[in-house]
């Protein structure tokens, strides 16, 4: 940090208008540090508000056959009314975030908040699967105002030296949120309906709107340049066609013509989106010139792939607790539970960890035991050795992606100026997202192809109509399965054991990538995650941390 430059200013709690100083605006009494006591109810309402955002991600994964029966719908439309909320989530994280820096981080979480709740009751209240898709697109727009705030909430409130532990807690409450929303969601279809599955984040909402209302300050960035709509415009279609490829092409196809057409879209729109921004410079929506620099290149690089993992190993044990084990859908989600707390507490504890050995150090640490999660997993999962053959491997996943997440987090935000938080939290977001689409799709293939080479030479004798269900996957073979007559028994075994045999591969080609991706963050991960200075007057940011 240059000598001549003012400490970072910190947002707090104000009752009045902003007041401009060149490029960015200082609430009054910046200099002012909220208590102990303010910061609290400042975490737990975008803890809150989050939750809600991140539960509706995975928790309708647990009623499509409930959705399927009562709508009439094909398995093709439920995946529609799944995937159509992270696809609307993603794709305007990056406007919306830009756009919450503007007009103010506090009306666009009331707003955000608002428009989840009125959308999740519609979703609740659905007469068809029509009116249930358009009722998620509109949580998922909803989610987009929500979910970068809350972390630009953190890193303009919190006073440095409380900043890593608060995003910790962030990290462990995205990262642990799902499993935790899917788990409630299962408990709710149980004891319930499926339609009660609406009831969570709906509360949630209305806990984190009380609580944003009475607690969370406001703050907005005042500047000079116009907002870069073609920049929004362009990142939304390089966004929508990207996640729509890795969505859908493993359901209609790779090589499909929409899959196809969707990735040309996807490429040329990103390639558009870079050419655009280095062009407008100063004015631009994310200066992509910053990804140079270690703390954004090393934290997007490393949350990729994390939460890539992640993503993808719940892929994979979900149908292993299920089909393998006979376990219910919501004994399933108690047994992810572990790998979920873990995540949770390790991230609360990795900004203390990232301060005594360095960020990068710390980072490498977190991507080393997730590596070897998948590595025990890959050596001691069996068929006959049940829920302890891969109870290891998950503690050490949990606890290694919330050493790694904190830090690369932090990283990310620490490299953009504070006028443009918001747009480090939705670049940080939208990377999970890809990250996730990107797990699950690659994950979910190799374990696929692995079933699939694994079982064929085990069906010898089996009919040929079942025998091209069981090649489908497991869940498929155990349904088929009784229809073979004396065959029905050894086929099961068959079936669980070639999952067994494709969850290998799959777990050994994941510990390869996280591999990989310690060598990367060994060698150029973030020294620091110090934020980056304040843009002089008439200048641009002095981007020295996070180096």
């Amino acid at each position: 940090m240059s000598a001549h430059q003012p400490p970072r200013p910190t947002a707090v709690p104000t009752d009045k208008e902003s007041v401009p100083t060149g490029e960015e605006s200082v609430p009054p009494g910046a200099g002012r540090v909220p208590d102990a006591r303010q910061l609290r109810l400042v975490l737990i309402s975008v803890s809150v508000a989050l939750m809600a955002v991140v539960a509706s991600v995975s928790g309708l994964n647990v009623a499509q056959t409930h959705m399927a029966v009562e709508f009439g719908a094909s398995q093709s439309t439920v995946l529609w009314i799944i995937n159509i909320y992270t696809l609307a989530l993603a794709a305007l994280l990056l406007p919306l975030g830009a756009i919450g820096d503007r007009l103010g981080r506090k009306p666009m979480l009331v707003a955000g908040l608002t428009l989840f709740g009125v959308a999740s009751v519609a979703a609740g209240l659905a007469p068809s699967a029509g009116v249930m898709i358009a009722a998620r697109v509109a949580a998922g727009v909803g989610a987009a105002m929500i979910m970068p705030v809350t972390l630009a909430v953190i890193t303009s409130t919190f006073p440095e030296q409380e900043r890593g532990r608060a995003i910790g807690v962030w990290t462990g409450v995205a990262g642990g949120g799902g499993i935790l929303g899917m788990f409630l969601s299962a408990l709710l279809v149980d004891v319930a309906d499926w339609r009660w599955l609406f009831v969570l984040p709906v509360v949630l909402v209305v806990i984190a709107l009380v609580m944003t209302l009475t607690s969370v300050p406001d703050s907005r960035e005042h500047s000079a340049h116009s907002f870069d709509t073609i920049g929004a415009l362009v990142s939304t279609i390089a966004v929508v066609g990207l996640i729509f490829v890795l969505q859908e092409g493993p359901e209609r196809g790779w090589t499909a013509p929409v899959t196809v057409i969707s990735l040309v879209v996807g490429v040329v729109a990103a390639v558009a989106f870079v050419a655009w921004e280095l062009r407008r410079r100063d004015a631009s929506l994310l200066d992509v010139r910053l990804f140079r620099e270690r703390g954004l290149a090393g934290g997007s690089v490393t949350l990729l792939v994390v939460f890539g993992v992640q993503a993808g190993i719940a892929v994979v044990l979900f149908p292993f607790f299920q089909a393998v084990l006979g376990w219910s859908g919501l004994l399933s989600t108690v047994a992810m539970m572990p790998m979920a707390v873990t995540m949770m507490a390790t991230s609360a504890l990795a900004a203390g960890t990232a301060a005594r050995i360095g960020a990068r150090a710390t980072m490498a640490v977190g991507v080393a035991l997730s590596a070897l999660g998948l590595a025990l997993m890959a050596l001691f999962v069996s068929v006959d050795g049940g829920y302890p053959s891969v109870l290891a491997g998950m503690l050490a996943m949990g606890s290694g992606m919330g050493l790694a997440m904190a830090p690369s987090t932090e990283a990310i935000t620490a490299s953009l100026p504070r006028a443009q938080q918001g747009v480090a939290s939705a670049l940080n977001d939208v990377t999970r997202e890809f990250g996730t689409a990107l797990g699950v799709a690659m994950l979910g293939a190799l374990l696929a192809t692995g079933y699939r080479s694994a079982i064929d030479g085990r069906l010898d004798g089996v009919p040929r109509g079942a025998a091209d269900t069981a090649r489908e996957g497991i869940a498929n073979a155990v349904e088929v399965a009784p229809t073979t007559g004396d065959h029905a028994q050894a086929l099961v075994r068959d079936a669980q054991q070639s999952f067994i045999d494709g969850w290998q591969q799959a777990m050994w080609v994941g510990a390869s990538v996280l591999a990989a991706l310690f060598v990367y963050v060994a060698l150029r991960g973030p020294k620091s995650t110090t934020a980056v200075d304040p843009a002089p007057e008439g200048g641009t940011p002095e981007h020295v941390a996070a180096r």
